[in-house]
């Protein structure tokens, strides 16, 4: 049986304190859509495009962001004289957010020792696309989906 060790791949991780813009940078240079977030060595949470996506098309009142969602920028013409210039500040607001105010803080992960069986049961029953590795409460690595298709072949 193929453990996760066999297939896991070194962690690009996030500081909590960094902005959202520094994690888009992040993602489309390493082209990712996801990575844990560590603080102090300590695993604390993870971030997805999803989580930022959701951060800057919604309206958010516990970090001030007050933004049209997908549909409303369609009809902005018609509904509302919100002018380019406003729409442009509040998008530079929300790359400012921090990750710790949009991360997923409660991390489904998994142990080097499990089987690929294992991590994909986990993603298919959670609808995750990635799964942290942690071995004695340390990082140790990352496997997604793509990597335990990999393994297939």
């Amino acid at each position: 049986m193929i453990k996760v060790r066999d297939v896991m791949k070194k962690p690009i991780t996030v500081n909590p304190d960094d902005d959202i813009r520094d994690v888009i940078r992040l993602f489309r240079e390493h082209k990712i859509s996801g990575a844990p977030v560590v603080e102090d060595g300590k695993l604390v949470g993870i971030i997805s495009e999803s989580d930022i996506v959701k951060t800057i098309t919604t309206h958010n009142e516990s970090i001030g962001l007050i933004l049209p969602s997908p549909l409303d920028l369609i009809e902005l013409p018609l509904k509302t004289t919100l002018k380019i210039e406003e729409f442009k500040e509040d998008i530079k607001k929300a790359l400012k957010t921090k990750v710790k105010d949009v991360m997923t803080k409660d991390v489904i992960t998994i142990s080097p020792d499990e089987t690929i069986n294992d991590a994909a049961k986990l993603m298919i029953e959670n609808n995750i696309k990635r799964l942290p590795v942690v071995e004695n409460g340390k990082l140790v690595g990352i496997v997604t989906r793509g990597d335990l298709i990999e393994a297939l072949c």
